[in-house]
């Protein structure tokens, strides 16, 4: 698995979207530009937004999407 995943100094941004890939977080959709979360980086992200979201209310702010 490792071999296909380029290195960070040669391509960042592949090597990004590779190191995705390969741990299975979220795959290309057969929608043009987007990509399809799977369950394991929903729950890497739901993990990170509960804690930005305690994070961000303690301040005082409230959260927006974008």
């Amino acid at each position: 698995m490792a071999k296909n995943i380029k290195t960070r100094a040669e391509d960042y941004s592949q090597w990004y979207l590779d190191v995705i890939k390969a741990a299975q977080l979220a795959d290309y959709s057969p929608v043009r530009g987007s990509m399809v979360i799977r369950p394991y980086g929903y729950a890497l992200w739901e993990n990170m937004q509960q804690l930005l979201d305690r994070r961000i209310k303690a301040t005082g702010h409230e959260n927006a999407y974008f």
